[in-house]
């Protein structure tokens, strides 16, 4: 198990010194702010969609190891996906980052975030982006963590 968990930090840490998908989406169709004045997370996350397609999806802001790691898996996840794709994502990311699901029925990258649930504090840092994100989807300009 001490084998799989530091995989899962070198997941989390190769994601942070190196994500993916971050800039600005000049031809976004939806947009969405997010913070997390707990910590000072902050971040905006920028999509655009085709036909029910998210055909590109790009990040940008500031905070912790976990928020910018995770916004990056997040965007690699998402794109080519369809927005109801994108939600059942967001339901199971939420469900592993509090522990109502297991990290084995999670696709790739994202069982790297399970360890997060020993860390209730982190949750927010983790979920932030999928925050966004719903919100982005949902035409919300801007969302606030404030509880889980």
């Amino acid at each position: 198990m001490d084998e799989l968990r530091e995989l899962y930090q070198q997941i989390i840490l190769e994601h942070y010194r190196n994500p993916r998908n971050v800039g600005e989406l000049p031809d976004a169709t939806h947009k969405a702010e997010g913070n997390n004045p707990l910590c000072g997370d902050c971040l905006e996350v920028a999509l655009r969609i085709i036909n029910d397609h998210i055909v590109d999806i790009r990040f940008r802001g500031k905070g912790c190891a976990i928020s910018q790691a995770s916004a990056s898996v997040m965007t690699t996840l998402l794109k080519g996906k369809t927005v109801k794709e994108a939600d059942e994502l967001f339901e199971r990311f939420h469900r592993l980052v509090t522990g109502i699901e297991s990290p084995s029925a999670q696709p790739g990258t994202l069982a790297a975030f399970a360890g997060i649930r020993e860390f209730p504090s982190r949750v927010k840092c983790a979920t932030l982006a999928w925050h966004t994100l719903r919100a982005a989807l949902q035409n919300v300009p801007e969302v606030t963590t404030t509880e889980e």
